[in-house]
């Protein structure tokens, strides 16, 4: 059987532009298994020169903002100016089977189909707060097949839009105005990091209301920004009709031109690397102590011991490391653990 995960054919493939070398090398880097894992890094490096190149955004926003109808029409008009566009949207993951739950390949009917497009749900899998552990070196491989455009939708909960703004060139903040509040949605954080937001549904009755919310957004902005830095701009528009699109595509292009001007995406980028460094050598290192030997021979008696009040969260995580310290002599996390 030939081995459908060979690097050689793989990078042929990905630098060829195949769609099937392209979804078997995403699926070799989203796979968890120590094997595929060092295959991963073979692959990444053999592409890496042909790298770096796209733009790449991130979208996130209140539920019911439209973020995947915004991400089609603007993916079709993208692709209709000669761009090819890549989309890894994550999904939220089933806590019984891991399964992707919302499917984004069918709310991208019209992106999906396009030849110059390629759309990818990917299962968050609870890793870096609902983005895909993978989703980095996704872009990657997306980069290397010559995608110029590639966007990160987030499940728009939690941590995922900080862990995504640590990915991408430019995060774009997806509001609606119509949610009982005009200002639903914001938060200092979130808006922290973000370098563009668009009002969507701006269309029909309801386009007065999204540029009055759009207005009022803009004065709260001023009125956060007490720092000097700047603030995010503030648009309109509508998935339905296209109105707005153009701009909003014109105010990404044109922030990331000026990251690059400034000479901030490359330090940017470099940022980001080690991010990425340090959140893979945590996650290595948390798979490392639930299996290792000797935390596996205490593991459920300490994990009872907590539970039952016997012991405080702080003890038991101490007689832990202590039993990872045994099988790893030198780390020096035993004293004060106590007897295991």
């Amino acid at each position: 059987m030939p081995d459908r995960f060979a690097i050689g054919p793989l990078v042929e493939g990905i630098e060829a532009g195949s769609r099937p070398a392209i979804a078997r090398a995403i699926t070799l880097v989203e796979s968890g298994r120590p094997d595929h894992r060092a295959r991963a890094r073979e692959l990444l490096a053999a592409i890496a020169p042909r790298t770096g190149g796209a733009v790449r955004l991130g979208i996130s926003g209140i539920p019911g903002a439209g973020k995947s109808t915004f991400i089609d029409a603007l993916g079709v008009r993208l692709v209709d100016a000669g761009h090819r566009v890549a989309v890894l949207a994550v999904d939220p993951s089933s806590s019984r089977t891991g399964g992707s739950i919302l499917g984004d390949r069918t709310r991208m009917a019209q992106l999906a189909v396009r030849d110059e497009a390629f759309v990818r749900p990917s299962p968050s899998g609870g890793h870096l707060g609902g983005v895909a552990r993978a989703t980095r070196e996704s872009m990657l491989v997306l980069e290397a097949a010559g995608f110029d455009t590639i966007v990160v939708e987030t499940v728009g909960v939690g941590q995922s839009e900080v862990a995504v703004a640590g990915m991408v060139d430019t995060f774009l903040l997806l509001l609606i105005a119509r949610s009982g509040d005009s200002l639903q949605g914001i938060k200092r954080g979130i808006v922290e990091i973000a370098d563009l937001i668009a009002v969507n549904k701006a269309d029909g009755e309801h386009e007065a209301e999204a540029r009055r919310s759009a207005r009022e957004l803009d004065g709260a902005l001023r009125l956060m920004n007490t720092d000097g830095r700047r603030r995010p701009l503030v648009l309109t528009c509508s998935a339905l009709t296209g109105a707005g699109l153009d701009e909003v595509w014109e105010k990404v292009t044109a922030h990331r031109d000026r990251l690059e001007a400034d000479g901030v995406l490359e330090s940017r980028r470099a940022a980001q690397q080690l991010d990425w460094m340090w959140a893979m050598t945590d996650a290595a290192l948390a798979e490392a102590v639930r299996t290792a030997p000797g935390v596996a021979r205490v593991r459920a008696r300490v994990e009872a011991d907590v539970a039952a009040g016997r012991i405080g969260a702080a003890d038991g995580t101490a007689r832990l490391l202590a039993a990872l310290a045994a099988d790893v002599p030198g780390l020096g996390w035993a004293d004060g653990a106590g007897e295991t």
